[in-house]
């Protein structure tokens, strides 16, 4: 098999029958990462993905066709995925020559089940099958809404030039306005057991799902325990000198989010990449906007570039669901 998704024991076991239900909300690489650690401990698992994507593949499929970018929820469908298939090989497989080089076959595939069934999120449902995906994948909403962010008072549209734009993110908010949250992503995050707000692109990934109209109002009012993997290192222009506080802060400032939890931090040895800073927060900071700390090694150590263990991550998590 050429796709190397991490080897989890639970891809071969399956998930745990009497584990909590749990919510995992972001996007991009970051949120695959938490549900490869979330199916450690989980019962039932549900991925609330951003519809904001319009780079690559992705960007390419929704100026054609009229349904929310795929490549973040085909990456989900593929991180929930038990073990190597060829389903699986063929979702992750990525032209490289001729007309549709640089799109992701599982992206054009959705398309086409789209095409076929009439549905996207009948698509999604038809490809969870066919790859035997543990868990639900489901688009923060029904359509893709473009992304616009004030940038030291100027004004940037769309997820690519926000996430390559220089200095703080003053707003951010998505177009059109008038569109709610997928109803059953909402009634996923009142029924759950645990929320975890996922490490990835702080803005571009993890604030733009959470600002979809009716989202951040569902997890406030769920009774759900709440945790927010903090990223290892920065993220170059978007997050670029941002210490883990501002992190915090820019969550509740741009989403409008009212409750608290437990913040999950890496605490370790750590090889930082040039330009790039470990992202930390200490215990008094986190208390001072009304969350708990926990920090641990979390690390990958054999990862090229600095990201979560899954196995760390997930042990950690798995803790803070049972509390």
């Amino acid at each position: 098999m050429t796709w190397a998704e991490p080897s989890l024991e639970t891809k071969i076991l399956g998930l745990d029958s009497e584990g909590p239900s749990v919510v995992a909300i972001g996007g991009g690489h970051g949120l695959a990462q938490a549900l490869h650690a979330i199916q450690t401990y989980a019962g039932r698992i549900t991925a609330i993905v951003t519809v904001a994507d319009d780079g690559g593949s992705s960007g390419r499929l929704i100026d054609a066709m009229d349904f929310p970018p795929p490549g973040d929820l085909r990456r989900c469908l593929l991180a929930l995925t038990p073990q190597p298939t060829l389903w699986g090989e063929l979702f992750a497989y990525r032209f490289d020559k001729s007309d549709v080089a640089g799109h992701s076959l599982g992206n054009l595939m959705l398309a086409a089940l789209t095409d076929l069934l009439g549905d996207f999120n009948t698509a999604l449902i038809a490809a969870a099958s066919a790859l035997g995906v543990q868990g639900d994948v489901i688009p923060a909403a029904d359509r893709y809404l473009r992304l616009r962010a004030t940038v030291e008072g100027r004004t940037v549209e769309g997820q690519v030039a926000i996430s390559e734009a220089e200095g703080r993110v003053e707003g951010l908010e998505l177009l059109p306005g008038d569109v709610e949250a997928n109803r059953t992503a909402v009634e996923r995050v009142a029924s759950a057991d645990q929320i975890v707000l996922a490490p990835g692109s702080l803005y571009t990934s993890l604030l733009s799902t959470l600002i979809v109209p009716g989202l951040t109002e569902a997890v406030d009012a769920s009774p759900a325990r709440l945790a927010y993997v903090l990223n290892v290192v920065t993220q170059a222009s978007e997050t670029v000198g941002m210490t883990g506080v501002e992190h915090v802060r820019a969550l509740h400032a741009l989403s409008g989010l009212k409750r608290a939890g437990t913040i999950v931090d890496h605490r370790g040895p750590l090889d930082t990449p040039s330009g790039l800073q470990a992202v930390a927060i200490d215990e008094d900071e986190a208390m001072s906007l009304g969350w708990d700390l926990v920090q641990e090694d979390l690390v990958d150590a054999d990862a090229r570039w600095p990201q979560h263990d899954p196995m760390k991550l997930g042990r950690a998590l798995a803790v803070l669901a049972r509390r």
